[in-house]
């Protein structure tokens, strides 16, 4: 083992430069991809031949989503501390485990290779890293122990790596507040891997109020051979808790507050300096949150739900661009800081698929999982005229009322939109498409709209439902914690600069240094923060973790914009448009836990070149 790895297997490393120096040299990146070359930033997509053509709507996504299903128990137990010696990762004690964690959900979630995904039929079938989420049996739910897994009693197999086992996107969570989970999530991921991407993990849970020695700190990668330099020891497994609470335990109660809550996150990896091919390598998923309000159950007989469109009828859609060699082999170049810019756009992994739907309205959950391009979906006919659709929810948030007769989904990437359609104003056989009508043809920022666009996936009418729609989408949603002129006036201001320096992405002029936190804030205190872009060249989608807030205004080259009405809620992710002179201002509590978190740009190439910060939540 070289120095610098024994460093990190010791969470002695240095910030993130020397790991990404460590491994470009070693044969973990033999096999990345060839073009290497330094470009200049405004051309740096002239460098990557197109993407072969496709086999447009050849594969067909599922009618309805599985959700994944809980093991009756976890072997070993979860335990407040890590369980170092059964092989669990030296990660930080859970956080108020014994008060909110009273008869938890137990899940169990692998990291693995899918030797043989297809993207499309026109592409041969090649190797993604995705999750699976049924173990060997509803105890058997441990990593194997023995040689490499640690404890006691001998050797415990796991189920093979079958192919299908393992989707990228992952399974998708129904989780529900007041309900916690633990979540025990295995590294099986080959570590004599080559290629991009790093077959180290630490999965973020985006955006769930959730602790922060499981929140998926970027430094918490683990493997059974390495640690990130924030964890004690390497790992095969490490137990994630979720509590599945609102914002607000210490001020209201109980779970907290109801205005807090999320409905659509997911989860991904967060691994440091590897984000970005990590990610377009498979590891995301849906991770869906219910309550009183917003139940999941159209038919809920409780006066107070809302009874939006539910399970069949809720699905979630994840957007994702990616490049394809001449063979039609997926390829990143991870280490020009400019990344690459996908020609092609998978949707649930798939390039242009089919989705066939009843008649009837539908909840359509969707993520922009980046790694770089920005969209402006619309829903049109064969002819493109567009089909309006009613939006419910930004960034996982309810808003307060819908926003009906929209026709355009602007958002960046790791931001979320759910919108209802309904379908039941078509016949059978109506044929529609989602396409992307933004015009970008490189990673540092987009241009306008085209009439047409680009299809990215076919939807067909092509069956009523078997019985009645009892779906609605009611005036108002949820209702949202005022902010008054005071709270704003009282708040202390910090001032966040996005920006380029000599070649690296940084913040306020720095790289990431995950040793060092750029800002300490108080449990139960407030700020504004202020988001600055002075570039006139990129565009970043920020990314707060922890907390959602709301957008105070938005001044775009000195000229003060509205908030349009989609992003009147609550957020996580800020589209900084590009400057000069550009400044969003945020306003923010910081609540219930403690403990590391990071901010950074969600353009996922940015974020794995430094451009993002620390700041600690102190007691």
């Amino acid at each position: 083992m070289s120095a610098q790895e024994t460093e990190h297997a010791s969470g002695q490393a240095p910030a993130s430069t020397g790991r990404r120096t460590f491994l470009k040299g070693s044969a973990a990146i033999a096999a990345a991809p060839a073009v290497l070359t330094s470009r200049k930033s405004g051309a740096q997509t002239a460098g990557f031949p197109a993407s072969p053509p496709v086999q447009p709507w050849a594969e067909e996504l599922p009618a309805q989503i599985t959700p994944i299903q809980p093991v009756a128990s976890l072997d070993p137990a979860p335990t407040v501390s890590a369980n170092l010696a059964a092989g669990e990762c030296g990660r930080g004690d859970h956080q108020r485990f014994a008060e909110l964690a009273s008869n938890p959900v137990h899940y169990v979630l692998r990291a693995r290779e899918n030797p043989a995904w297809v993207f499309n039929p026109a592409y041969p079938p090649q190797p993604v890293w995705g999750w699976s989420g049924t173990p060997a049996t509803s105890t058997d739910s441990g990593p194997t122990k023995g040689k490499g897994g640690g404890g006691k009693g001998g050797p415990k197999k796991n189920p093979p790596p079958v192919a299908s086992d393992v989707t990228a996107p992952g399974p998708t969570f129904f989780a529900r507040y007041g309900q916690p989970v633990v979540v025990r999530i295995i590294n099986e991921l080959p570590q004599n891997h080559v290629g991009f991407g790093s077959p180290e993990i630490s999965t973020h849970l985006h955006n769930a109020h959730t602790p922060s020695e499981s929140d998926g700190f970027p430094g918490d990668y683990f493997s059974a051979s390495k640690a990130g330099p924030t964890l004690t020891m390497p790992g095969a497994w490490r137990d994630h808790f979720w509590p599945n609470v609102y914002a607000g335990l210490d001020e209201f109660g109980g779970i907290g507050d109801p205005r807090e809550a999320l409905g659509t996150c997911w989860y991904h990896d967060h691994t440091m300096d590897f984000t970005a091919p990590n990610v377009l390598k498979g590891l995301v998923g849906f991770y869906l949150l219910f309550d009183d309000l917003d139940s999941g159950d159209e038919r809920d007989p409780n006066p107070a739900a809302l009874r939006l469109p539910s399970h069949p009828y809720d699905y979630p859609l994840v957007f994702g661009d990616k490049r394809f060699d001449a063979d039609g082999m997926l390829f990143y170049d991870q280490f020009d800081p400019d990344g690459v810019l996908g020609d092609q756009v998978c949707v649930n992994g798939k390039i242009q698929p089919v989705l066939r739907v009843a008649r009837r309205k539908y909840r359509l959950r969707l993520l922009n999982g980046g790694p770089s391009r920005f969209y402006a979906l619309s829903l049109v006919d064969p002819n493109f005229v567009l089909r309006p659709f009613t939006y419910i929810a930004n960034d996982g948030n309810l808003l307060p009322a819908p926003v009906a007769n929209m026709t355009t989904i602007d958002f960046g990437p790791a931001e979320r939109a759910d919108i209802v359609v309904d379908f039941s104003a078509y016949p059978i056989g109506t044929e529609l498409y989602f396409v992307n009508r933004r015009i970008q043809t490189e990673t540092r920022r987009y241009d306008g709209l085209t009439g047409t666009g680009t299809r990215v996936l076919k939807i067909v009418v092509d069956r009523n439902p078997p019985e009645a729609d009892l779906s609605r989408v009611p005036a108002t949603l949820r209702a949202m914690r005022p902010v008054s002129a005071e709270e704003i006036a009282a708040a202390p201001v910090r001032r966040w600069d996005f920006d380029r320096s000599n070649g690296q992405w940084t913040v306020n002029g720095k790289l990431f240094d995950l040793f060092r936190a750029s800002a300490s804030v108080r449990r139960g205190s407030a700020e504004v923060w202020e988001f600055v872009n002075n570039d006139d060249g990129w565009v970043h989608p920020v990314h707060m973790h922890f907390e959602e807030s709301r957008l105070l205004s938005k001044r775009v080259q000195g000229v003060d914009l509205p908030v349009p009405l989609h992003e009147r809620g609550r957020k996580d992710v800020y589209h900084l448009p590009r400057g000069p002179n550009t400044v969003l201002r945020v306003f923010v509590r910081f609540r219930d836990f403690t403990g590391k978190y990071v901010m950074h740009c969600h353009n996922l190439i940015h974020e794995d070149h430094a451009m993002m910060v620390r700041f600690d939540i102190t007691s």
